[in-house]
């Protein structure tokens, strides 16, 4: 079929022609060619999407159009830009491993924590660092309990509150006992609002919260113990809050506000409903309940 076809020096298309003249002689591998184009365009747009993100997005455009210019020499045989193009493009690749390996580091690091890890064991270094997350916002919690100083943070769990996360300061930092304590410590620029911790880090503060506004609430009750509420009514979210003028801590979860609580029962309840819920066996069962409630709630309104 493809035997005959011909073009002009042919080094651009031979790969092609040789490709699908194999495909003609064995039609079964057509099933590992749709396989081989699905893999490889969900792995360019996650590395579009990644480096978006990032500062190698200008430099990749730059690559395209390198690229585009170097397939046009080649078509319009101009073959001493072509030459030059070819010659340092090698020396081009070695460059940019050198100068975004923390990005590709990162992008691996990123890769190893994929949910599709769990089914390969790997999945249990994410069970650590969550474990490890909670030890870290308990003690985050007690520092600032010790002091009275005033504190709210906010972990997601199944439901996303990205919408939550964009009235406030993007942080995109790791989780860490000290930059909590920092990001509450009064007359700093971020210490009004809440903390939302997400997937592993601290993605934003200062973030404004929906007040939950039942007539059965105490009027004791501050603002920061209303904004606990009131995100915990509205998402499956936990709220931790620290009282600047008891010192005590409180946990906001599914409406409920849990007062007075111990570094002990505070970890045992974060353990419970955060690391254990997210990594057992009843996750999916249950994302879909969640939606299943807010398809009524929306219903009703």
């Amino acid at each position: 079929m493809f035997e005959n076809s011909t073009f002009n020096n042919g080094t651009i298309l031979e790969p092609f022609i040789s490709y699908m003249n194999e495909l003609t002689h064995n039609p079964f591998r057509l099933v590992t060619l749709i396989l081989d184009l699905i893999i490889v365009t969900y792995l360019i747009y996650k590395f579009i999407v990644y480096a978006k993100k990032t500062r190698a997005w200008q430099l990749l455009k730059g690559i395209i159009l390198v690229l585009i210019v170097m397939a046009i020499s080649q078509v319009l045989e101009l073959k001493i830009l072509n030459f030059i193009l070819n010659f340092f493009m090698p020396y081009g690749v070695i460059a940019l491993i050198v100068i975004f390996q923390p990005e590709l580091r990162r992008m691996l690091e990123q890769l190893g924590t994929n949910k599709i890890t769990k089914y390969f064991g790997l999945d249990k270094d994410l069970l650590k660092k969550s474990k490890e997350d909670i030890y870290k916002i308990v003690i985050a919690a007690t520092e600032l309990a010790k002091t009275k100083t005033g504190g709210l943070i906010v972990i997601e769990r199944d439901i996303q509150i990205t919408d939550i996360a964009e009235t406030g300061v993007a942080v995109n930092a790791e989780v860490s006992p000290q930059l909590l304590v920092n990001l509450f410590t009064p007359n700093t620029p971020l210490h009004d609002g809440a903390v939302i911790i997400a997937k592993n880090k601290i993605i934003a503060a200062a973030c404004i919260l929906p007040l939950a506004d039942d007539k059965e609430i105490a009027k004791e009750i501050g603002t920061r113990h209303r904004a606990g509420l009131g995100i915990s009514k509205e998402t499956d979210a936990i709220a931790i809050i620290v009282s600047e003028e008891t010192g005590k801590i409180s946990v906001a979860k599914d409406g409920t506000l849990l007062v007075d609580l111990k570094e002990d029962a505070l970890r045992n309840i974060l353990m419970k409903n955060v690391v254990n819920r997210r990594f057992d066996g009843n996750a999916t069962k249950r994302k879909i309940s969640i939606k299943k409630k807010l398809l009524k709630k929306q219903t009703k309104k």
